[in-house]
C-alpha cells in the first residue's frame, strides 16, 4: 500500500482525554514532517505549542488523503457521512465506549498509526443507505446513514402501522413501534439492541428488524444489499419520523412512502494490518476466550 502524505485530523474534544490524544497526534506528526491540517472547530478546542493550518470539514475532505477521527463511534459516524463524499480514507482512535469503528487505542496510538501512515494497512469499503420520503407523489426529504435508518413514531412508546415491500414485492403489514433497516456496519449498533443479527461487514446485505412488533411470529429479515426497501405508512397513523443514524430526521405523514436503498458513495475505512473483525466482536461484546 502507498503511504499517506496529506493527513486530516478531527474530533470532538469534549473531555481532557480526547484533547490530550488530539494534541499528542498533532505534535508527533508535525515533528515527523507530515503535512497535517486540523478541522477548524477541533483546533479551537486545543492548546498547541505551534500554529497548525486549519480547514473546514468539507475542505479537509477535499485536501486530505486520510482523516484521523478521535472520539467514539458517534464522532466517527458524523465525520464519515461527510468525508465519504470525497472518497477519503478514515481511521478512528477510540475515545468512546464500545468503538466498533474506531480501531486505535488512545494509550498506544502512535506506533500503529505511524505504521498505517507509512503504508502498512488495509482498506475496507462500507456501504451506506439512503432514505427518501415520498409525500403526495413528490420527494419531501432525503437522508443517508452508515448504521441504520429507522421508521418510528414522533411520540414515545407509541405503536404505528405500516406495510413493507422489498423490490416492489409485498412482505407484510405490521403494528409495532417501528422498523430498523441496518447495514452490516449498523448491525452491531441499534439493530443489535433490537434483537437483529450481526452481519459481517463484507456482506452485501441489509437487515430489517421490527421494533416491539405486536405479534409473536415477527422476526428480523436479511435482504440483498442492492434491494429497494419501501415502507408505506398507514393512513390512520399520526405523524411518523425517519431517523438516519439517530441524527437527521424527516417527517412521514399518513400514506407517505419511504424508499430505502444503497447510497452511491462508500466509506473507506482504513485498518491496521493486523485488524481482525472477530477479535473486535469478541473484545467489544465480551465473548469467551479460547479454551485450548
Amino acid at each position: 500500500m502507498s503511504a499517506f502524505k496529506k493527513i486530516g485530523l478531527l474530533g470532538k474534544a469534549n473531555d481532557r482525554g480526547t484533547q490530550l490524544t488530539l494534541e499528542t497526534i498533532t505534535t508527533a506528526l508535525i515533528h515527523r514532517g507530515f503535512a497535517l491540517r486540523l478541522e477548524a472547530r477541533t483546533a479551537e478546542q486545543l492548546t498547541l505549542p505551534e500554529q497548525v493550518d486549519t480547514l473546514s470539514l468539507q475542505d479537509l475532505g477535499e485536501w486530505a488523503e486520510i482523516a484521523i477521527v478521535v472520539g467514539g463511534d458517534g464522532n466517527m459516524l458524523g465525520a464519515a457521512r461527510a468525508l465519504c463524499e470525497q472518497d477519503v480514507g478514515v481511521i478512528g482512535v477510540n475515545r468512546g465506549n464500545l468503538g466498533f469503528l474506531t480501531d486505535l487505542d488512545p494509550d498506544e496510538v502512535m506506533t500503529p498509526l505511524l505504521a498505517v501512515l507509512n503504508g502498512d494497512y488495509h482498506v475496507e469499503e462500507r456501504f451506506l443507505v439512503s432514505a427518501e420520503v415520498i409525500s403526495g407523489g413528490k420527494p419531501s426529504g432525503t437522508g443517508r446513514a452508515i448504521n441504520e435508518i429507522v421508521l418510528h413514531s414522533d411520540k414515545v412508546a407509541h405503536m404505528i402501522e405500516f406495510e413493507l415491500y422489498v423490490d416492489d414485492h409485498f412482505v407484510f403489514s405490521q403494528r409495532s413501534d417501528g422498523l430498523i433497516c441496518a447495514t452490516p456496519t449498523g448491525s452491531t449498533a441499534y439493530s443489535l439492541s433490537g434483537g437483529g443479527p450481526i452481519l459481517h461487514p463484507g456482506l452485501d446485505a441489509m437487515t430489517l428488524v421490527p421494533m416491539f412488533p405486536h405479534t409473536l411470529s415477527s422476526r428480523p429479515i436479511v435482504v440483498d444489499g442492492s434491494s429497494e426497501v419501501r415502507l408505506k405508512a398507514a393512513y390512520d397513523n399520526d405523524l411518523l419520523q425517519i431517523s438516519c443514524d439517530g441524527h437527521a430526521r424527516m417527517t412521514v405523514h399518513p400514506g407517505d412512502d419511504v424508499i430505502i436503498k444503497k447510497y452511491p458513495k462508500t466509506l473507506r475505512l482504513i485498518h491496521p494490518i493486523d485488524h481482525n473483525y472477530y477479535h473486535v466482536l469478541r473484545n467489544k461484546l465480551g465473548w469467551g476466550s479460547r479454551l485450548f
